[in-house]
């Protein structure tokens, strides 16, 4: 017997929306565990924690070409995608769990995603930086229109909004650092680690937006039909993140 608006369509109707509800599910019910990771950083301070739940790359990714990457356990594979991209790939289930900057999960909005915890790597901070000659404060008070080159569209958007700064947005992808300095801009939102590459180029930082770091995220249909999976890794890195502190 069917429930709700599809019992009263016709039978292949019915089995076609059946399909399309489940499809997704399918996918995500296949045995084994699949973990979005991306090269770099992220990758490099994720692999002790995930040693540590007993899961190690049976490859070395870095040295790798391979996007597929499995383990030493038959149920686990990596998935080596680019880091805007981890979220998505675990949103719609091609990945079960993802690790991925809190900047990221900004623009991405988190939708469909369980976020239970803070692996607390990857550390930086997102700021707001100028050349060294601009007066950044002078232009605030004066109720200047800035123009700001970031990649991180959402967040500068709500940050300059909850200050009440009217802004123009400029999107790129990289090297930032040169905005302000050909005029494209008056500022950069991007993130700042040491500070030695804004110090390179006489760029300073003006102002803390917030403090990022990676986390752990789950997609949230995985949690259910993988738990007897997923939980045991769920619990040795929280153990892991907790004697770190």
């Amino acid at each position: 017997m069917m429930n709700g608006w599809t019992g009263s369509l016709p039978r292949q109707a019915r089995a076609r929306c059946v399909r399309m509800r489940f499809s997704h599910f399918e996918r995500i019910s296949v045995t084994g565990l699949t973990i979005a990771l991306s090269k770099g950083r992220i990758f490099s301070e994720t692999l002790p924690l995930l040693a540590a739940a007993g899961i190690v790359p049976a490859e070395e990714p870095e040295a790798s070409r391979k996007l597929i990457i499995p383990s030493q356990r038959p149920d686990v594979r990596f998935v080596i995608v680019r880091a805007s991209d981890v979220p998505t790939y675990v949103q719609y289930g091609a990945a079960d769990v993802g690790v991925a900057g809190r900047d990221v999960l900004m623009e991405h909005g988190g939708a469909g995603l369980y976020q239970p915890l803070d692996l607390k790597i990857a550390r930086c901070r997102m700021m707001v930086a100028t050349r060294e000659d601009f007066d950044y404060a002078a232009a605030i008070r004066q109720g200047a229109r800035l123009k700001i080159a970031t990649k991180y569209l959402k967040t500068a958007r709500e940050h300059f909004a909850a200050k009440g700064v009217h802004v123009d947005l400029i999107k790129l992808y990289g090297s930032m650092e040169l905005a302000p300095l050909v005029g494209l801009s008056d500022a950069i939102v991007d993130l700042v680690s040491s500070g030695e590459t804004l110090k390179a180029n006489r760029l300073v930082a003006v102002e803390h937006i917030l403090d990022i770091s990676s986390r752990l995220i789950v997609n949230q249909a995985a949690l259910k039909l993988k738990r007897s999976l997923l939980q045991p890794v769920l619990d040795a890195l929280s153990r892991v993140v907790e004697e770190s502190l």
